[in-house]
């Protein structure tokens, strides 16, 4: 009878449900989201939400970027200044006669240039990536915050192309932005990446055992450098819909972007220790923190509730993660 009752169908479908990476961020958005709706009305109508999947779509982009750099056991935490300088040096570019395309694709190069440069120091030095981006982090939003002079760049010229693919509103789809298209393309392809190709298993096999993939004949600095080119160059991609919505880049933009892309895959499932993650939990991650940005404004909480919310939320999704992949290992 034992036997039996653990094959039968509804006993699978409870055990493939609770394998996924992502339930534990499943379900804490489908709370949180519960709890908002009930403390305003306002919370679940079309402008709120698409105003949602705008910031989400900034946040999401950088997630992805930075999720995959974790499944293979490594951090950068020099997103969130990457996040304006990938934009303000293509403003730059294009206000000095550059043609916009170009100047776009040569922004977002510079953007993998930095990428690779962080991937060289912690692979030649040995230092943790956890450092060696922290510097990056600071470096890299001092010498634009020297460059502006603290002030935003604003583009002036008229072609308008490629920041409308970025950042307009496409009002056949009910004025949401092209950006949010943009995240999910880019969930959809790096899941495929991740999922269904040999190079998203080596990605993971770096990150749970480094020795062991090198044993085995794994790359594992080339798998390096290509996901911190990855982190840096989805945050630039991330700068840019920002641009695309504002025409304009200020210094300070992505503050705090790196935790919070942090935060969004480790809510989405991700471990810090590296070989485990997943990019579409890092989507709903993301989407997680701004339904809480957003939903605490509505219910009228102060602006502070909101770190303090992120941590709560943080934590539990450790202890959930580490539970599931427990029972999981168990198994």
């Amino acid at each position: 009878m034992g036997n039996s009752a653990d094959k039968s169908p509804s006993l699978s479908i409870g055990k493939r449900i609770v394998r996924l990476k992502e339930i534990g961020a499943l379900i804490g958005l489908l709370v949180i989201m519960l709890i908002f709706t009930i403390l305003s009305d306002k919370f679940l109508r079309w402008d709120n939400i698409n105003g949602i999947l705008t910031m989400t779509s900034e946040l999401g982009i950088i997630a992805i970027g930075v999720c995959m750099l974790m499944i293979a056991g490594e951090f950068d935490l020099s997103v969130g200044s990457i996040f304006a300088v990938v934009p303000m040096i293509g403003a730059l570019l294009a206000n000095a006669g550059v043609p916009f395309l170009l100047a776009f694709l040569l922004a977002l190069g510079v953007g993998a240039l930095i990428g690779l440069f962080n991937g060289f120091i912690v692979i030649k030095t040995g230092i943790p990536s956890f450092i060696v981006t922290l510097g990056g982090l600071m470096f890299y939003r001092g010498v634009i915050l020297a460059v502006s002079g603290g002030f935003p760049i604003t583009y002036v010229g008229d072609d308008n192309v490629i920041l409308n693919i970025l950042g307009s509103r496409l009002m056949s789809l009910g004025g949401i932005r092209a950006s949010s298209l943009w995240l999910i393309g880019a969930t959809i392809v790096f899941s495929i990446i991740l999922n269904s190709t040999k190079f998203g298993n080596h990605v993971s096999a770096v990150g749970g055992n480094e020795g062991t993939a090198k044993a085995v004949g794994i790359n594992v600095k080339k798998i390096k450098y290509l996901n911190f080119i990855f982190a840096s160059v989805m945050a630039g991609l991330a700068g840019f819909t920002m641009f695309g919505r504002f025409y304009s880049i200020d210094p300070t933009a992505g503050t705090q972007h790196e935790l919070e892309a942090i935060a969004s895959c480790v809510i989405g499932g991700a471990l810090l220790t590296g070989g485990y993650g997943s990019i579409v939990g890092a989507f709903i991650g993301a989407f997680l923190v701004s339904v809480l940005r957003s939903g605490l404004i509505l219910a009228g909480a102060p602006s502070y509730w909101y770190k303090g919310f992120i941590g709560v939320v943080l934590v539990i999704a450790v202890i959930m993660n580490t539970k599931i992949r427990k029972k999981i290992i168990g198994e």
